[in-house]
């Protein structure tokens, strides 16, 4: 399970010690987990692959008796490219323009059979895409300069 830690509000102190311990105890190696802390103490979150997770509820339980607030990175859901291209209303072209994507990638991708899947990265920006289009459309323009 791919995990991002954060602190708690309201807490003075993350716990080093137990934080790093929550994380030792589900497969992650006293030396990756004591680095991950100090990550999260630096940077103000860190994230990182927790091997052997019983239960997300009891780590994520444990982890806020140490000052951390846990959430979950998910496995992408494959995703429909052509519904997805479709419900923007744009041609294949359009859509592969507007995203900064190749059209061929695109034709691939919609392919019933033969077709490849998006890979993890892809999928992921398929994804926000799906999300906010507007947004991810706005965030990749600039405006024109002279």
């Amino acid at each position: 399970m791919t995990i991002v830690l954060r602190p708690m509000r309201g807490f003075d102190e993350i716990k080093r010690v137990s934080a790093a311990m929550m994380l030792a105890k589900r497969g992650v190696s006293l030396l990756g987990a004591k680095r991950a802390v100090e990550r999260l103490l630096e940077h103000g979150e860190t994230v990182l692959r927790v091997p052997t997770v019983e239960r997300a509820a009891a780590l994520a339980e444990d982890l806020e008796d140490a000052g951390c607030r846990m959430t979950i990175v998910p496995l992408p859901e494959p995703i429909d490219v052509r519904s997805l291209r479709a419900g923007l209303g744009m041609t294949r072209e359009q859509f592969a323009l507007r995203y900064g994507l190749d059209p061929e990638a695109v034709r691939n991708w919609e392919r019933t059979s033969g077709g490849r899947a998006p890979d993890l990265a892809a999928t992921r920006y398929l994804q926000a895409i799906a999300r906010d289009p507007d947004l991810v459309g706005t965030l990749i323009e600039r405006e024109p300069r002279d």
